[in-house]
C-alpha cells in the first residue's frame, strides 16, 4: 500500500487504475480493427462498435437477441460493423445490399459459418464447401430434393404427420409445441430422409444427442472442458458412431423392398457424377441433412401453429380452399395437388416472412468491395439479415408487422420481388431443401385444419427468441389439441 494512503483510498486508486487499463485495452482493440481497413480503398469502414477485446459483442448479441441488431441498425444504419464469435463482422440489411452479397457468391464473397459450426458439422458438407467443390456437391445433393424424390417422400411424411398430430390430440394435458415439432421433424428426417430403422428409445436418444449438437453450433471456438464446443464435439462423435453403424447396415441390407431415401439418392447421384462418397463424407452428409431438415422446419412448424392460432379467419380460409379442391385430408396428396392450393401457399410464405426460422447468413469477403457507401475489407465476415430485411422492406403494402397472407396473392407487388423476401436465402447458396420444407409445412397445415383445433394452455402468448433460430422462449408455447368431430372440419 502506498505510504500515506488508507485502505479505502488504496482500493479506490486500484479500481481507477483497473478502469483506465480496461478503457485503454478497449481503445487499442478498436484501433486494431480501424487499422485493418483496406488502404487501397478510399471508402470508410462502416460505423459501429467492436466491443471488448476477444469477446467483441458476442455476449451482448446472445443476451439481447433481436434487440441487439435492431438497436444498432437504428443507430448506425443498414450496414454496420461489430465483432461476433471471434471475428470482425459487417451486419447488412436491405434488399439491394443483400442482392449484391447473395449474387456475389464465389466472386465477392464465400460462405462463412462460425468456426464452431465448421468444426461440428465437418469439412465434407455442402455448408463448408466452396467454389467448384460446392457446385459439385450441390449437383449431387439436388437428387435428394428432385421432384421424383419429393413425390416418394410425401406419403410417408403424411403418415408421420398424421400419427404425431393424433398423439397431440389424445394427450390428456397440454403440448409443448416446439418440443413436439422437433420430435415430428426429427422423425421425418431420421426415418424418411435417412431410412433409419429405430426403436422408440433409440429414436429419443438420437434426437437428444442431435439437439445437444445443434445447441452448440454457435458457441465460442474454445475446446476446453465444459465449453459449448466441447459438448458439441462429444455429441458429434456419438452421432458419427451411430451413423457409421447404420450406414454399414444399410449397405449390407440393400433390400429392393426398401423405400429410396436421401442416402440412396446421394450415393447413386455421386456415382453418376463420377464420385464415390467415403464413409466420413456419408456420415457428415447424413448429419447435415438432419440439421437442414430438423430444427429449421420445427421452428417454422411452431410458427405456423402459433400464427394460425392468432388468426382463426386464416384457418377458415384454408378449410374453404380444401373443400373447393375436394382435398379434405393428406392421405392422397401429391405435389400437383399441393400446387393448386394457392391460398395455403400464401399462408406458408407469410409465416416464413413474419418468423423466418433463420435470422440471417454468414459470408466472408473474398475481396474488398463497396456496400452502401462503405468498404467491406477482404477477409471480414458479412452477416446478412433475413429478419430485418423482411421487417423493413418498403415494397410491402400492408404493414410489414401484420400477418397478411394475401400480400402474396396475384397482382400484389410483394409477390413479384426477389430479395426483399429471402427466408431460404438466394443465389448459389439458396436452401436446396426449400421445396421439401414447404411441402412438410403444407401437409402439417392441411392435417391441422382438417382434423384438429387448438387453444392456449397459458394466459398469454410466449416471447419468441431468434438466436440461433426462431422459437418460443423456454418452450413457452403450451397448447391443448383436440380432434375435430367429422363435421367440424368442413363447416362453411
Amino acid at each position: 500500500m502506498p505510504a500515506g494512503l488508507s485502505w479505502p483510498e488504496a482500493a479506490a486508486l486500484g479500481l481507477l487504475a483497473l478502469a483506465l487499463l480496461v478503457t485503454l485495452c478497449r481503445h487499442l482493440w478498436a484501433l486494431r480493427w480501424s487499422l485493418s481497413r483496406d488502404r487501397a480503398s478510399a471508402l470508410p469502414l462502416p460505423e459501429g462498435s467492436m466491443g471488448w477485446p476477444f469477446f467483441g459483442e458476442t455476449l451482448h448479441w446472445l443476451l439481447q437477441g433481436p434487440r441487439f441488431h435492431s438497436s444498432r441498425r437504428e443507430r448506425y444504419g443498414n450496414v454496420f460493423k461489430t465483432h461476433l464469435l471471434g471475428r470482425p463482422v459487417v451486419r447488412v440489411t436491405g434488399a439491394e445490399n443483400i442482392r449484391k452479397i447473395l449474387l456475389g457468391e464465389h466472386t465477392l464473397v464465400s460462405s462463412q459459418w462460425p468456426q464452431s459450426t465448421q468444426i461440428l458439422l465437418g469439412s465434407h458438407t455442402l455448408l463448408s464447401s466452396t467454389g467448384d467443390l460446392h457446385r459439385q456437391r450441390r449437383k449431387i445433393l439436388a437428387r435428394v430434393f428432385s421432384r421424383a424424390a419429393l413425390e416418394s417422400y410425401l406419403p410417408r411424411i403424411q403418415k408421420v404427420v398424421s400419427w404425431e398430430l393424433r398423439g397431440w390430440c389424445t394427450e390428456p394435458g397440454s403440448i409443448a409445441v416446439y418440443s413436439s415439432a422437433k420430435t415430428l421433424t426429427f422423425r421425418i428426417a431420421a426415418r424418411i430422409l435417412l431410412g433409419l430403422r429405430l426403436e422408440e428409445k433409440q429414436f429419443k436418444d438420437l434426437a437428444k444427442t442431435f439437439e445437444q449438437l445443434v445447441e452448440n453450433l454457435f458457441s465460442l471456438p474454445l475446446n476446453i472442458p465444459f465449453s459449448g464446443l466441447r459438448k458439441g464435439i462429444k455429441a458429434r462423435d456419438m452421432l458419427h458412431k451411430f451413423m457409421e453403424k447404420a450406414i454399414q447396415e444399410k449397405l449390407q441390407r440393400n433390400s429392393p423392398e426398401d423405400h429410396s431415401d436421401a442416402l440412396d439418392f446421394i450415393m447413386n447421384s455421386a456415382k453418376e457424377h463420377g464420385k464415390e462418397f467415403t464413409m466420413q463424407e456419408l456420415k457428415e452428409s447424413a448429419i447435415e441433412l438432419i440439421f437442414a431438415a430438423f430444427f429449421t422446419t420445427a421452428s417454422a412448424s411452431t410458427s405456423l401453429i402459433l400464427l394460425l392460432l392468432k388468426h382463426p379467419s386464416v384457418i377458415e380460409k384454408i378449410r374453404q380452399e380444401l373443400i373447393s379442391h375436394d382435398c379434405h385430408c393428406t392421405s392422397d396428396i401429391s405435389l400437383e395437388k399441393l400446387s393448386r392450393l394457392r391460398y395455403l401457399d400464401c399462408v406458408i410464405k407469410e409465416v416464413l416472412r413474419v418468423l423466418p426460422p433463420v435470422s440471417g447468413g454468414y459470408r466472408t469477403a473474398l475481396q474488398t468491395f463497396e456496400l452502401d457507401g462503405y468498404q467491406i475489407p477482404k477477409g471480414w465476415s458479412v452477416m446478412y439479415s433475413i429478419r430485418d430485411t423482411h421487417e423493413t422492406a418498403a415494397v410491402y403494402q400492408s404493414p410489414p408487422g401484420s400477418f397478411d397472407p394475401d400480400r402474396f396473392g396475384a397482382g400484389r407487388p410483394e409477390a413479384a420481388g426477389r430479395f426483399h423476401y429471402i427466408p431460404f436465402g438466394g443465389g448459389a447458396r439458396s436452401c436446396i431443401g426449400k421445396e421439401l420444407a414447404q411441402a412438410i409445412l403444407k401437409l402439417l397445415a392441411i392435417e391441422l385444419v382438417s382434423t384438429a383445433r387448438w387453444e392456449l394452455a397459458t394466459p398469454g402468448y410466449p416471447t419468441m427468441q431468434t438466436v440461433p433460430i426462431v422459437h418460443p422462449v423456454d418452450d413457452g408455447l403450451q397448447l391443448y389439441f383436440h380432434l375435430l368431430q367429422p363435421s367440424q372440419g368442413h363447416e362453411a
